[in-house]
């Protein structure tokens, strides 16, 4: 029997049912990571994290994020690349994106947003200002 591909949607988790808004943390820096979850988990929000851009992109789909904070340098796909793709994916173009990067140039700035990102932070980031931009990427 073949598998109805439309009904694979409905068993995924959904980000209106949540009480808690889960954000995916893309990053090869265990220790970056780390920092982020823990002003994340302290400001209210669940986090998983993925290492590279295409784990994220794996995990965006599976997990439905309600964000993703997104570094660009990482090995395999890129953070601008793994950008790119969510916002072109009917499935996650709905899921907002912030880089949060140590690249800061401004031409680095503008292309994040091109790709799709709804925001751009500079390493290293103030926790308390993490989890104000994210509760204003949630907010709309």
């Amino acid at each position: 029997a073949r598998s109805n591909p439309t009904c694979t949607a409905e068993l995924r988790p959904s980000r209106r049912t949540r009480t808690v808004a889960l954000v995916l943390i893309v990053d090869d820096s265990p220790t970056d990571v780390h920092v982020m979850q823990q002003a994340l988990e302290k400001g209210g929000f669940s986090t998983a994290a993925a290492g590279d851009g295409d784990e994220a992109i794996r995990k965006a789909r599976e997990l439905r994020p309600d964000l993703i904070l997104m570094d660009i340098v990482m090995p395999g796909l890129n953070g601008f690349q793994a950008t790119r793709e969510l916002a072109n994916d009917p499935e996650t173009r709905s899921i907002p994106v912030i880089m949060v990067t140590s690249k800061a140039q401004e031409s680095d700035r503008v292309w994040g947003l091109r790709q799709g990102a709804v925001d751009y932070l500079v390493k290293p980031v103030a926790t308390d200002q993490l989890v104000r931009k994210a509760q204003a990427a949630l907010a709309g």
